[in-house]
């Protein structure tokens, strides 16, 4: 029984430790920056939902890497398609973003959050796959679009936002 147990404790991991710490802290840190925009905006989905979001995406892109590397453990009985883990990261968080959206007053309402999240959820998800300039490139787009094009469509007076409600625009 304990050898088993000790065998259990002692798998070799797919990846090394710092790779999966470098991964892990960079998705916390990238989606962070997204989740801090929208905290700063007062809105529902903020720092903590995104770095939760994307460490989620990042951690089931991990656990698919870990599962490929073992594949032979398994068998011909066992069919693996990782494109699956990806979908249902999406879907996972489609649920989640589609519960922000609200409708009220004639105005559509938490697109923007909603849109952020699902954002969230891909960079998490290139930052598990280890694709660093994708996950860099997304932060960066992301964070232009959310502030900068708000700030562009304030001054266009364009935005119609309650910068004081829970939801987004």
């Amino acid at each position: 029984m304990w050898g088993e147990l000790l065998n259990e404790f002692s798998l070799a991991p797919a990846l090394p430790l710092s790779v999966v710490v470098a991964r892990t802290l960079a998705t916390v840190v990238f989606c962070g920056l997204i989740g801090l925009e929208r905290e700063t905006s007062r809105r529902a989905a903020g720092l903590r939902t995104h770095m939760l979001i994307g460490l989620a995406a990042c951690i089931y892109c991990l656990l698919t890497l870990a599962l490929l590397a073992r594949a032979d453990e398994f068998g011909d009985t066992v069919r693996m398609d990782p494109l699956r883990i990806i979908e249902a990261v999406t879907g996972g968080v489609a649920f989640l973003a589609a519960g922000l959206i609200v409708f009220s007053q004639g105005k559509v309402r938490g697109l923007t959050t909603g849109a952020s999240m699902w954002v969230a959820a891909a960079i998490g998800v290139a930052c598990g796959l280890g694709e660093w300039t994708i996950a860099g490139m997304t932060v960066i787009l992301a964070l232009i679009i959310i502030a900068l094009v708000r700030r562009l469509e304030m001054h266009a007076g364009t935005y119609d936002g309650d910068e004081t409600h829970d939801t987004d625009e």
